[in-house]
């Protein structure tokens, strides 16, 4: 198989790389705004992307005409620790970027309703301007786990599917996540990543050894994925 087709942005610190992303990102939701009167982001969890969050926050546009969603999220209330959506009311959704309006995908209840709530709800945010992913030292990026019971289904860059529930060992809880030909049909898909471990898995899965779920993004996405990565 051919090489994966990416361009990366590497900087000397986080703090660079954040200020860097948040600029970038609100540079395009400005173009989509402008453009078309609105605008659409789905950001990741974890602990990589606060410091992006607390950059893009205080980038000055009409935030108010931009909606903001998750790429995944675990199945626990906001108010967890681990949840996407608390992180992302804490960080983001703050500062000039409080006019923003959020689209979260977990509701209490049995796992595929939600996945049909949350698919129900996130359609008028679809299909996105920007999906900004990150990445586990997996190879996992959203919630498309290597040992997902429906990775394949996941991964299926034909699928009609909004959100999908996955059930995953390695995910710890049940997870909500956005299709894969969800995220590719973003005007613009990026990959957040912080570390050499992780760089080095990420070239690993795009040289033609590895077949890691985060490769499909790659494999399957119109233009080049966009790689943000520091030390």
């Amino acid at each position: 198989m051919d090489e994966a087709q990416s361009d990366w942005h590497e900087f000397a610190s986080r703090g660079e790389l954040a200020a860097a992303l948040g600029r970038k990102v609100a540079s395009l939701l400005g173009d989509a705004i402008a453009e078309r009167g609105e605008a659409r982001l789905a950001v990741s969890g974890g602990t990589t992307p606060r410091l992006f969050f607390h950059a893009l926050s205080r980038e000055k546009l009409d935030w108010s005409k931009v909606t903001v969603t998750l790429v995944d999220e675990r199945a626990v209330p906001p108010d967890s620790p681990r949840s996407n959506q608390g992180l992302v009311t804490e960080t983001l959704l703050r500062n000039e970027a409080a006019a923003a309006k959020f689209i979260g995908l977990y509701t209490p209840g049995d796992l595929p309703g939600a996945a049909r709530r949350a698919s129900d709800a996130i359609s008028k945010a679809l299909p996105l301007d920007m999906a900004v992913l990150g990445m586990g030292t997996d190879g996992h990026t959203a919630s498309f786990f290597p040992d997902a019971d429906n990775l394949e289904e996941l991964l299926d860059p034909n699928s009609p599917a909004k959100v999908l529930a996955v059930n995953a060992p390695s995910g710890v809880e049940p997870r909500l996540t956005l299709a894969l030909a969800r995220i590719v049909e973003a005007g613009f898909v990026a990959l957040h990543i912080e570390g050499q471990e992780k760089r080095t898995v990420l070239e690993s899965a795009l040289g033609q050894a590895a077949r890691l779920p985060v490769r499909a993004v790659f494999d399957h996405a119109p233009a080049p994925v966009q790689v943000f990565w520091a030390p």
